[in-house]
């Protein structure tokens, strides 16, 4: 989908409903996983320091040590198993107020299993870039494409068989970080099989990664963390 139509949709946001080219859609946008609040006040509790490296996003960032994963001790897991780019913004401010050095990205898989319109979530993924850019101008900001997944292992049902979606989105949010000035990481492409599925080698279930998958993004990021 052309990123330009995308954001010329008429996008009206009230009490979960949306208005694309004059159809109404509603989805809950007010969904947290269970464990959200305490997270946040967790993350909350914890001492910011404009020194730290913030990885973002849902459980694919939040089952990594990122510090001991990339020997880097102020590599700080802001991860929440089954957010969404609502709930990203929600608690965004916990983020920028620390005025961190840099924020890897990673979001919208679980968007797509909750069929959140593609432009809704591009429509988000604009805010963040906004927001970052205002609220902590200073920091890098790292835009990560959404990983493919693998519906063979039958495990993670609401998250396969959406793979335009993905595609959707990943198109979408790299014009995103060209118009916005933002570095993007392809991890997308570099996760793939042949048969253009998740490799079976970096996971056990199809959506999550396993040691493997692990060991490969951090070498993906190293030229990233070293600048």
């Amino acid at each position: 989908m052309n990123i330009t139509k995308i954001l010329h949709f008429t996008f009206i946001f009230l009490l979960g409903t949306f208005i694309i080219n004059g159809q109404e859609i509603k989805i809950d946008t007010t969904y947290r996983p269970k464990t959200y609040d305490v997270q946040v006040r967790q993350f909350k509790s914890y001492l910011n320091q404009s020194t730290d490296i913030i990885f973002l996003g849902n459980s694919i960032t939040a089952r990594a040590h990122w510090n001991e994963l990339l020997r880097l001790p102020n590599a700080k897991n802001r991860g929440i198993s089954g957010d969404t780019t609502f709930g990203i913004l929600e608690r965004l401010n916990e983020i920028t107020e620390g005025h961190p050095a840099k924020i890897f990205l990673l979001i919208g898989i679980n968007d797509i299993s909750r069929n959140f319109p593609d432009s809704a979530i591009l429509a988000n993924y604009e805010s963040i870039m906004r927001r970052i850019g205002k609220e902590s101008p200073n920091t890098k900001l790292y835009i990560e494409t959404i990983l493919p997944v693998n519906s063979s292992f039958g495990v993670y049902n609401n998250h396969y068989n959406k793979d335009q979606h993905i595609l959707n989105i990943n198109n979408g949010i790299k014009k995103l970080a060209q118009k916005h000035q933002v570095t993007l990481i392809d991890l997308y492409s570099q996760f793939l099989d042949e048969e253009e599925r998740l490799n079976a080698i970096y996971t056990d279930e199809g959506l999550h990664l396993n040691e493997k998958g692990y060991e490969h993004w951090a070498k993906i990021l190293e030229p990233y963390i070293a600048h």
